[in-house]
């Protein structure tokens, strides 16, 4: 069975649309990427923000753990040593 010239024609003009709307479709998702790049980059600035705040909340709880540990050392110190006699 030979192609005739309206089925050539219409065989062109369904490949010139599947070519656009494939061409559409890539800026379409071109798109999409950016947008879900920009919404990563977002999140990666908060969790970079969120790993300082911790590593700082955790500096100061270490410092606070060596203050708590020298009190004790002290307190230990004073419950140990000799009673003194009260005057008078």
């Amino acid at each position: 069975m030979f192609l005739t010239q309206q089925h050539l024609k219409t065989a062109r003009t369904l490949g010139v649309t599947i070519i656009a709307l494939s061409l559409g479709a890539c800026a379409t998702y071109k798109d999409e990427f950016a947008t879900i790049n920009s919404r990563l980059d977002q999140l990666d600035a908060k969790v970079q923000g969120a790993a300082q705040s911790a590593e700082s909340a955790n500096q100061s709880a270490q410092q606070a753990n060596q203050r708590l540990d020298q009190m004790e050392s002290r307190v230990q110190q004073l419950e140990t040593a000799p009673r003194r006699k009260p005057r008078g």
